[in-house]
């Protein structure tokens, strides 16, 4: 599960509307243009957006100084998601999501994990985080009998986000340790498309939306999408090598609402799509892959 910690308090974050339909019509383009075209999906945590589990924090520096010390948020989360990458069945997975955050120096959170950001300003920041890959079990889904399992696993990961007003570019990168062994590479861009301060009152709401696209190694592929000659003896697949490549790209949209100081729930939605040697494995039986998460959370 994750979370995610919005207080953006500014009604200038959404004063551009222009700029936000522009933004939101060459996306929904480009979305279209990968859901025709490949496929491919990282399970790390889940299938949303990267950009998603921290959507809005980069944003905060700019709007509100000083920040708050500390910053944290705990509650309750259910996802549902493929039972693996390139799954065309989905299961429902609830579970508990937290935000801690010290200033705009350290983090720890179900969706960022444990991170602290090396360098930061009004427009950027740049870091390290431990976070992880959850791994594969060959009962998710009828299409992995005879796979074996892959091992849940830790992930070194360096990242690096700024604002081009009302722009956020992010990327980020990360190696598995253990478990898939491979590195895994995301570029992505997001901004605020909705703001309103005073929804039904007090309460506020905040929208964002934006592209992703998922590059990995060829270990990365071949533990995912593979298929070896012993593999291949115990499922009945033919061997297959995939190599390195872009894995899928997609879109996302995430909303949070504030009904009052302290409780605030969380909407995020995405579409991916399985790309070059991801959407080609014979373990592939969807290429366009969707997730939707729901969260209450209280903020103290």
């Amino acid at each position: 599960m994750r979370s995610r910690e919005n207080k953006i308090g500014s009604k200038n974050i959404f004063g551009r509307g222009w700029q936000a339909r522009i933004f939101l019509f060459v996306s929904f383009i480009a979305g279209l243009f990968f859901f025709e075209s490949g496929g491919a999906m990282a399970q790390t945590p889940g299938p949303l957006a990267e950009w998603q589990y921290s959507a809005g924090v980069g944003l905060r520096s700019m709007f509100e100084d000083p920040l708050p010390t500390w910053e944290t948020s705990f509650g309750a989360a259910t996802e549902v998601q493929p039972r693996y990458p390139g799954s065309s069945q989905y299961h429902i997975v609830p579970g508990v999501t937290f935000d801690v955050r010290y200033k705009d120096i350290a983090f720890l959170s179900t969706g960022e994990g444990l991170g602290v950001n090396l360098l930061h300003g009004k427009t950027y920041r740049a870091g390290v985080a431990l976070g992880y890959d959850l791994g594969r079990d060959q009962d998710d889904g009828r299409h992995l009998h005879g796979m074996g399992n892959i091992p849940a696993a830790a992930e070194p990961k360096l990242f690096a986000e700024y604002t081009i007003f009302p722009v956020v570019l992010r990327a980020d990168i990360r190696r598995g340790i253990g478990g898939n062994n491979g590195w895994v590479g995301d570029v992505s861009a997001y901004m605020p498309v909705y703001g309103d301060e005073h929804l039904f009152g007090s309460q506020k709401l905040f929208v964002f939306a934006g592209p992703t696209a998922t590059f990995t190694d060829s270990t990365y592929q071949r533990r995912y999408y593979g298929v070896t000659a012993l593999q291949a003896q115990r499922s009945g697949y033919r061997p297959y090598t995939p190599g390195s490549g872009f894995e899928n790209a997609g879109f996302g949209m995430s909303a949070v609402w504030f009904w009052s100081d302290h409780w605030f729930g969380t909407a995020d939605g995405s579409v991916r799509r399985l790309l070059g040697d991801a959407a080609d494995s014979p373990l592939t039986a969807s290429k366009v892959q969707l997730g939707l998460t729901l969260s209450v959370s209280y903020q103290f």
